[in-house]
Formats: C-alpha cells, structure tokens, sequence
C-alpha cells in the first residue's frame, strides 16, 4: 500500500525545479525533440525543394511507424549490456550515447547526399537517424524514472516537453533558416552538432542505482525456476534462456502480479487517457482552413499561442503534482483534456472568429501540457524500477496507438456530420477517461494521497 506524501507548499513546489534531475531533463528532452523533424517535415521540405516527385516523399512517413513499435526492442535497451560502453558510462547512459551517435552519423550521412541520385541512402539514413531516436527516447524514459521519486516526475516531464519543444522548433524552423541562409548541407550538419547537448548532459550527470543485471536475474522467480528446470543443458542456452525470461516475460508479469485485476483497467485507462485529443487532431487544420483562415494566420496563432500554452501547461501540471499528488491532478488533466474539444466545437459554429481561433488553441495546448506531465508522472510511478525501459515503453505505446487509430475516420466522420458534431463525439470518447482516473485517484494503491500541509 502507497505510503502518503506531505503536501508541500508552494515554495518548496516551485524549487522542485531547480534540482538537477529536473533540470536535466531540459537538456535530454531537446536532445529527444532534435531528430523528429529532422526526418519528418524538414526532410520533406528538403526532398521536394530538390525536386523529389511527392509519391515518393509518401512513403517517407513510414519511418514514424518506428517510434510506435519501440517496445519490441525495449527489453534490449532494458537488460542488454553494451561492450565498453555499459561498463564505462551504465546501462542508460551507455545506451543514451550509443543512440546519439547513430542519430549524429545518419544526419552526417543526409548532409552529404543528393536525394535525385541516392534516394534509397537517404532512407537508410533517415530510418539510422528514427531509429537512434526511438532508442534514445527508451533510454531517457528509463534515466528519467529511475534518478527521481515518483513526487516529482511531473516536474521532470514539465522540463522535459519544454526541452522537446525546444528541440522541434531547432529541427524546424532552425534548420531551414540555415538551409536558407547558407545551405541544406550546413543545416544538417549543424543539426547533427546539436546532437552534443545530449551528449554532454549524458556526461555530465551520474547513472541511476540499480541493481547489477545478475543480481536482477537472480531475484526474478521464473529465471531461478528456468534455471533448475534447464539442468544439464548447454550453458550458453541457459544463459540466454535465462536472460530472455528476465527481459521479455518479467516485465509484463510483474504488472500483472503487482495490479492484479486492476491491471487489466490500468491498461484500459492508459489506452483511453488521450483517446480524445489524439482522435480529434487530425481534423484541426482542416477545421481551420474550411473556416477562411489563413495558412500565416494559423501557423501564428499555433506558434505564439500553441507553443506557449503547452510548455504553461507543462509547468503548472508539474507545479500541482508536486503540491497535491498525482490524484486530484490526473481527474483534472483528463477532464481539462477532454473538455475542451468543445471548444473546437464552439469555433466550427462561430466560423472565421479569430478570437475564438485563439481560445480553442489556448485552452487545448494548456489543457495537454497539464493532462501530459501529469500522466508521464502517473506512468512513471507504474513502472517497476526492474523493467523501467520495458515496461514505460509499452505504456507509451499503448497511450497513442487507439487515438491514432480512430483519427483515420475523421474525416468520414466530418463529411457525413460536420465539423461541430465531430468534435462533440471526440469529447465523448474521453469521458470513460475522466470515470478512470476518479476510480483510480480514490485508490491509494495505485497513487499515494497527499496527508496534511507539512509546516
């Protein structure tokens, strides 16, 4: 049963932000954010500028599919430990430096090629550069949650979409200003030099304690039971049999043994926590240019507007997670998640009101950087510090793979019943989220309560 936290008051809340865990994230979130565009947006931009006919540009969207599907190598990046490397830096950090190197040698690789000449190496390139991406966002979930208590993992989330944001806007708009100003090859290789912040964040701070991956091994039942079973086997075998129990069928039944039945509405829960907003995303833009907006109006308005409101979002959920619990917060963040999809609602009745174009943007990036860092913080506290890669890693899995889903019928959905209708109905699918996160907030297994203010 979770032990309750002292409530804090709203200094001590406030300089949760000046420790170097939080801190930190800062630097490893850019570090996260840096290589998504790189291979998405300004890619693209780059690949039909050199005249890459748009059929072909397609099918670089697949490489996204990499960033959904990491939990399959997650064990790998969880228990497999790395010549040098993991015996120099730890299992994170070695694993951190190995996806950096892997993203700075793809962009490296990109800078140096004509796309009309070397298509097919340039999505090698691209797909290093995912690739080495989706592993480094392992890495750091697991980094995250093992060098910081579970009472301010919303604080470090909050720093780290601060971060991520900062790394996005350097892949998008910092990239093609080089491009611009001096050349294509300039803008990845400048890129791929940003690549040293992570690098050096990685350096500078220690590794999480953790037990040594023998040690691990020989406290997990099901590897002792294996073991005495495989007598008389070739050692290698056993080795490995041993090793593939403990990284790929530990972590999903210690969840299950630690949650027991609840696990199952654990796994419902985090599947629908953002069912709403993810559903409803594909069909914003397309709202916005039905209604008459411009395209310099709408990237204005989501760039001064949408960018500030998030990272607000992001540092009032850490701020309320760190003064009343990760209960109350997670109720609120659903709720504020789900609730103002009707705004969109509201802006598809009123039409070309910009006034109305700014508070639906406004309420929406505060309502998901709150609901965000709260839920990493509540994901975090999910994970066992034994399976900390695997596991977040399925989480984050899980949480996008529905919404994303259902957002392909959007624009069925619209054409048949409106804008307006369409984003009542995405409203609707969050409401079983809102009923999850009220049952969960009043179990105190699942989330430690706050006990009175501390003086």
């Amino acid at each position: 049963m979770s032990i309750p936290i002292a409530r804090r008051s709203w200094r001590s809340a406030l300089a949760i932000y000046l420790r170097a865990p939080v801190i930190t994230m800062l630097f490893l979130g850019f570090s996260a954010g840096l290589p998504f565009l790189l291979v998405f947006s300004t890619l693209s931009a780059w690949l039909r500028s050199d005249g890459v006919e748009v059929a072909a540009i397609g099918f670089f969207s697949w490489i996204g599919i990499l960033y959904s599907i990491k939990f399959f190598w997650a064990p790998i990046v969880d228990r497999l430990a790395l010549p040098v490397l993991t015996r120099r830096f730890g299992q994170r950090r070695g694993w951190m430096l190995l996806a950096q190197a892997m993203i700075a040698a793809g962009l490296i690789g990109l800078a140096s090629l004509d796309p009309n000449q070397n298509l097919m190496l340039v999505a090698a390139f691209a797909l290093l550069v995912a690739f080495g991406s989706a592993t480094q966002d392992i890495a750091i979930d697991a980094f995250r949650i093992e060098s910081a208590p579970d009472d301010i993992q919303a604080a470090m989330a909050s720093t780290y979409i601060i971060g991520y944001r900062g790394g996005l806007l350097a892949a998008g708009a910092g990239a093609l200003y080089v491009a611009s100003w001096i050349s294509r090859e300039a803008a990845y290789l400048t890129m791929a030099a940003l690549v040293g912040i992570g690098v050096i964040t990685v350096l500078v701070r220690p590794e999480p304690e953790r037990l040594s991956l023998t040690t691990q091994l020989i406290h997990e039942p099901r590897v002792r039971a294996f073991i005495r079973a495989s007598r008389g086997q070739p050692r290698h075998l056993r080795r490995l049999g041993a090793w593939l129990i403990g990284a790929v069928v530990c972590p999903f039944t210690d969840f299950l043994s630690r949650h027991r039945l609840k696990a199952l509405w654990l796994l419902v829960f985090i599947a629908v926590f953002r069912i709403s907003d993810l559903a409803m995303a594909s069909m914003a833009n397309p709202l916005y240019i039905d209604l008459g907006f411009s395209l310099a109006t709408i990237a204005n308005v989501t760039n001064v507007f949408g960018i500030a409101m998030s990272i607000s979002g992001g540092i009032l959920g850490g701020l309320l997670v760190a003064r009343y619990g990760i209960g109350p917060i997670l109720v609120l963040g659903a709720a504020a998640a789900t609730l103002t999809n009707l705004l969109f609602a509201a802006l598809a009745l009123a039409g070309q009101s910009l006034p109305m174009l700014v508070m639906a943007i406004v309420g929406d990036n505060l309502a998901n950087g709150l609901a965000s860092a709260v839920f990493i913080a509540f994901l975090s506290s999910l994970t066992s510090r034994a399976y900390t890669a695997t596991q977040y890693a399925l989480f984050s899995s899980l949480m996008t793979l529905p919404g994303k889903f259902l957002s392909g019928f959007g624009g069925l959905v619209v054409a048949a019943e409106g804008y307006a209708t369409f984003f009542v109905i995405a409203t609707a699918l969050g409401l079983p989220a809102i009923a999850l996160a009220i049952w969960i907030s009043r179990d105190p297994e699942l989330v430690p309560r706050p006990s009175a203010p501390a003086t």
